[in-house]
């Protein structure tokens, strides 16, 4: 059987037999605490599109090996994200190389692409149109993926997005198939500046041009997270992380002080629109708490439903700072291996 039919048939056998880990070494409080300073209003939902408060939000987490991130400096995307600017757009790419059908995909390695808001890298040559990523959970972020040539694309493919090591359940592949769906790790190198993340990324589905529950809160949400960080002694980032036009020191953030900053982002859809709002936290490994200790959700990535502006304070003070697990708003995490937990 050639590849592509038998991946087809294993897809959804792949995320039926995966087994969550559970959160047993992980502190959790019962529910966020009730605001300390003024909060914006949460916004009124659209007719019909009411928030679900009642269903259970624990385990209600896509399965995933590894997230793109794509930078698109964009605050909506088409429904399906692929769509935008005509197909022209690196999330199209990907999902043709590994979407369902496509030549490097695995059931049992999903890849989850996602557009955000945060702008691109500026290189050297600003003519050259360029689309910068990150790779959550392995927390690295590539700046420079030029939409001249589809060299780059593969390359981030098969030097970072590919496994190590395949699941079991392809043992019944050719050897040339086992080793076209194998990381290549030389492939890296064709890649420019790919660097560690370590600033505290705040992701918040305000994927509007799919359910409009999402964007009509994460505006919102964002703007709180934007104003709230600063006030717990975050830095939040905007603007490009490298920007090589200009004769400038190095911007601080990703690279630089990995316990005092942040960036708040919207991105496309990840599922459960009616548990707006839906926030992902990733805390990069090396984060330190505010004694200097390793931080007790370092390298995890934790998903939150049911998000108000009132519950921002509480979500920065309980998770970011001291590295609980709100367990009321908690769907799931992910840890920087790719296991994903759940309370």
């Amino acid at each position: 059987m050639s590849l592509r039919p038998l991946l087809r048939r294993l897809w959804k056998h792949a995320f039926s037999t995966q087994t969550p880990i559970t959160a047993r070494h992980l502190m959790t409080v019962p529910r966020c605490p009730e605001p300390t300073c003024e909060c914006a209003n949460t916004p009124k939902m659209p007719d019909g599109l009411e928030i679900d408060r009642e269903a259970k939000l624990n385990g209600l987490i896509s399965s995933y090996a590894e997230q793109v991130l794509v930078c698109t400096d964009k605050n909506d995307w088409m429904s399906r994200i692929e769509e935008d600017n005509s197909g022209d757009n690196l999330a199209a790419d990907l999902k043709e190389l590994i979407g369902r059908g496509g030549i490097y995909s695995d059931p049992f390695h999903n890849i989850s692409v996602l557009n955000s808001s945060f702008p691109s890298s500026i290189s050297r040559r600003p003519e050259v149109q360029n689309t910068s990523a990150y790779l959550l959970p392995s927390f690295k972020y590539v700046p420079f993926l030029p939409r001249v040539s589809f060299d780059s694309v593969q390359a981030l493919v098969k030097g970072y997005l590919l496994p190590p090591k395949l699941h079991p359940m392809n043992d019944g592949l050719s050897l040339i198939h086992k080793d076209r769906l194998l990381r290549k790790e030389a492939y890296q190198h064709m890649l420019y500046g790919v660097r560690d993340v370590n600033d505290v990324l705040v992701l918040i589905c305000g994927h509007g041009g799919r359910d409009m529950r999402c964007g009509v809160m994460g505006p919102v949400l964002q703007a709180e997270f934007g104003k709230q960080l600063p006030q717990a002694g975050i830095e939040v980032l905007r603007g490009p992380v490298i920007d090589e036009s200009v004769s400038a020191p190095p911007l601080s953030g990703t690279g630089g002080d990995v316990s005092s900053t942040a960036r708040v982002g919207l991105i496309s859809h990840i599922g459960g629109h009616k548990f707006a709002g839906n926030v992902i936290i990733y805390l990069p490994p090396a984060l330190k708490n505010n004694a200097g200790n390793a931080h007790p959700l370092a390298g995890h990535g934790v998903w939150y439903g049911r998000i108000e502006p009132k519950h921002v304070e509480g979500v920065i003070q309980k998770t970011i700072l001291e590295g609980n697990i709100i367990s009321d708003h908690f769907r799931g995490a992910i840890k920087q291996g790719g296991e994903i937990v759940r309370l």
